[in-house]
């Protein structure tokens, strides 16, 4: 079920406004390319969470003028997003840091100076996934496959 400003989940009561509106678009987009609401809202509210804290004064400004999101705002989809919902998370090196990316998806999500970072990263994602952890050497090779549950 989309959300607005005025309708949106009790979990993002105590968000500040700004931070809301973000994580009310995120989740939104999330439920247009077919993620399930109890997956949306956590997702859409630590992206927003993280987004409020890196952006700047202009971004932030800019984004507070913009229209507030509502049920009805048309999203692309891209299916692949779903497909991903439950992919593995690969940890492998590359551009000197290490890198978790869903397997499938066109690039890392995030990067780390460490493996031990993104490998408890990878962990983190795949602990609400059916999914397993992919660990790759330095040199391309797969090390181990973690698999939480």
């Amino acid at each position: 079920m989309p959300w607005d400003m005025q309708d949106y989940p009790d979990s993002m009561r105590n968000m500040k406004e700004l931070e809301r509106k973000k994580a009310v678009d995120i989740a939104n987009a999330l439920l247009a390319d077919g993620y399930p609401d109890d997956r949306a809202i956590p997702i859409a509210m630590k992206q927003a969470e993280r987004w409020y804290a890196n952006a700047s004064s202009k971004e932030r400004a800019k984004f507070k003028a913009e229209s507030n999101p509502t049920k009805h705002d048309p999203h692309k989809t891209d299916q692949r997003h779903s497909r991903l919902l439950n992919a593995n998370e690969l940890v492998y090196y590359e551009n000197d840091k290490w890198q978790v990316e869903a397997d499938g998806a066109k690039h890392a999500s995030e990067s780390f100076s460490t493996k031990e970072a993104a490998l408890k990263r990878a962990r983190e994602i795949v602990r609400n996934k059916d999914a397993a952890v992919k660990v790759y050497k330095k040199n391309g090779n797969l090390q181990d496959e973690i698999h939480p549950r």
